[in-house]
């Protein structure tokens, strides 16, 4: 049996090796399809070897979807949009892995690309997706992107392997790259925050999209402090860094319910940087963005309304950890579904099952 793994972007990667080391252990043979990038190619190649499977490269989806003619797999599993999915269908089966559970409104209209299946995170998440599609396939699987900190298949780094002090306490900042707190933020941030260790890790965006050329200027800007490691294009994955996080920063972003999901403090940023054409008579399209379930699972996390409350906010979670432990598990069992280090067994069983 074949299984593809379509990888539009780097960032799509984590959400698939945990299924793929399932699925090889049952005997598939995986195979995964990245999109050649010049700028990045030596990190393409760099993660390409680290996966341990066959790789195929291809310059467009166009060609992707020939490859996936020709071939022929079992199945493909993809991480977003894909055209006409229905053209692979008569030899392919297709399976949807959403890359994020953010609440941004593409994690529902994803299924507009109608694959054979969708693996979803629970099932407040699942009835959702079946009032907008519902002539579409869901499993309730949870989300695999957790499992190897809840499985123990991925042993935890060391701070000092981040050139940090293990007796201090570790912020994670994982901003998004649109709409981000990352402007917001002064160059003596680092400084703010010298009890601290602090891990940046920048939405893949951030540090490979031209567009955002002032985040990268302020993201190396507070990589000179001794206190700080930043994250680089080569770190697809940032469950590392979740596991030796003891509380998160970030945005609207999809990192938020995922550190949230392993019982930890969130410190939610409410002051972001919009777009011209986001602000004012146009904030209905900042709004179109986002999903109605933004507002909904707020208080998931301790909200900071500009940089001057932020200090004060990761103070208390790092003081009261537990303070919002039950609202967490409430939440996240609406979001992720279940937390238990067994999803990617999940779909790797469906799709053994589904020959």
């Amino acid at each position: 049996m074949q299984v593809y793994f379509d990888v539009q972007q780097l960032y799509y990667i984590p959400q698939y090796t945990p299924v793929q080391k399932q699925l090889e252990a049952l005997g598939v043979v995986c195979t995964y399809v990245f999109y050649k990038e010049s700028e990045l190619e030596r990190q393409q190649v760099s993660v390409a070897r680290s996966l341990g499977c066959e790789i195929k490269w291809v310059d467009s989806e166009a060609e992707a979807k020939q490859l996936y003619l020709a071939d022929k797999p079992d199945w493909l599993l993809i991480g977003n949009n894909f055209s006409d999915l229905e053209s692979l269908h008569a030899h392919t089966k297709t399976g949807l892995l959403s890359h994020g559970i953010g609440p941004k409104a593409c994690y529902y209209t994803v299924s507009d690309s109608m694959p054979t299946v969708r693996f979803v995170e629970g099932p407040y998440r699942t009835e959702r997706l079946y009032e907008l599609y519902p002539n579409s396939q869901f499993v309730d699987t949870g989300y695999a992107k957790l499992d190897p900190l809840l499985d123990g298949s991925d042993s935890l780094a060391s701070l000092e392997s981040y050139g940090l002090d293990p007796n201090k306490k570790t912020i994670l900042y994982a901003p998004t790259f649109y709409p981000s707190s990352i402007e917001c933020l002064p160059k003596t941030f680092p400084l703010d925050f010298p009890e601290y260790n602090i891990i940046i890790k920048p939405h893949y965006f951030s540090l490979a999209s031209p567009k955002y050329r002032k985040q990268r200027k302020l993201l190396e800007a507070w990589s000179e402090s001794g206190n700080v490691y930043l994250a680089g294009i080569d770190d697809v994955n940032i469950l590392p860094f979740m596991g030796v996080a003891d509380v998160l920063i970030s945005d609207a972003s999809s990192t938020l319910f995922e550190f949230a999901a392993l019982d930890k403090p969130v410190v939610w940023c409410d002051f972001y940087k919009l777009r011209l054409g986001y602000r004012g008579v146009f904030k209905f399209r900042f709004k179109g963005r986002m999903d109605e379930d933004l507002y909904k699972y707020a208080d998931i996390a301790v909200h900071a309304d500009s940089y001057k409350t932020l200090k004060p906010a990761v103070d208390s979670q790092i003081k009261h950890p537990s303070e919002k432990s039950n609202i967490r598990k409430q939440y996240t069992n609406s979001l992720a579904g279940k937390v238990d280090g067994q999803v990617s067994q999940r779909i790797a069983l469906y799709i053994l099952g589904s020959k």
